[in-house]
């Protein structure tokens, strides 16, 4: 048997490989390269590492953020959750100039709903003549937030780019019933931060659920909304501090990149 005299690369990511040199196989990881920046959060400077970072964007989508989306058509105000899209795109662009991961984490469901349970069928539609998951609005854009509609993509103000990484998820909280945690884990991710809407729901389910199983965990707070009350994001912001991880704001991050470009 003869082997290619080229190095040959077997993994999900730079830093998860093993190599074949000939007729050697080697399970040896390259080392790793920390990538540190510094920034406020909280009340003290905090140190991540760009290299084992992930910004998590979380539904920030058409049936959630424009007008004419499936929230815009059920009446609900959808001001709040296109506050973030500003500091969200600013953001973008310094954490992609710094080769940070991105993943976006959307609402993508089956159309048939077959994985969805009776709770988040009720909440989703509530009455007889109600428009829930999978159904069509009155403005019809197809089947809401259903994988592959236009109510299930990305606005337009935060292109999705190549690199980009995306996880569908078809409860509040991106770790259930999807691949994420194990993306996440063969990329070599530790930290996630976490931007998109709404604060109390999918973004503080997603990062309590992080928090269980070992993620460190920073909370945008600038590059996150909801149309709950403000009470509400106090309560929240006063959970993560005390248990979960931290809260800083986009712009001191996106900041601290542009000085270290």
């Amino acid at each position: 048997m003869t082997f290619p005299t080229s190095d040959t690369t077997f993994g999900p990511a730079a830093g998860n490989v093993w190599t074949r040199r000939g007729d050697a196989l080697s399970l040896v990881r390259p080392p790793h390269v920390p990538r540190p920046v510094q920034f406020a959060a909280d009340d003290h400077p905090i140190e991540i590492d760009v290299a084992a970072t992930a910004l998590i964007i979380i539904d920030m989508q058409n049936d959630f953020c424009h007008p004419d989306g499936w929230f815009g058509q059920k009446g609900i105000d959808v001001s709040p959750m296109r506050r973030p899209i500003p500091a969200i795109a600013a953001l973008l662009d310094a954490w992609r100039a710094a080769a940070g991961r991105v993943v976006w984490v959307n609402w993508g469901i089956r159309a048939d709903r077959l994985n969805l349970p009776p709770t988040v069928l009720f909440k989703g539609k509530r009455t007889a003549d109600g428009v829930g998951y999978a159904e069509t609005s009155p403005l019809d854009h197809g089947p809401s937030v259903v994988q592959g509609s236009w109510g299930a993509q990305v606005v337009e103000e935060l292109p999705v780019a190549a690199g980009d990484i995306t996880v569908h998820k078809h409860r509040l909280s991106g770790f259930w019933d999807n691949e994420l945690d194990s993306l996440l884990r063969q990329q070599g991710i530790t930290t996630l931060l976490y931007a998109g809407v709404n604060t109390d729901r999918c973004v503080f389910s997603t990062l309590q659920d992080a928090a269980f199983i070992g993620y460190d965990n920073i909370l945008l707070s600038d590059a996150c909304s909801t149309a709950s009350p403000e009470y509400v994001t106090q309560a929240i912001h006063f959970i993560v501090r005390q248990l979960h991880g931290f809260v800083a704001t986009s712009t001191a991050l996106t900041g601290a990149l542009r000085e270290q470009a």
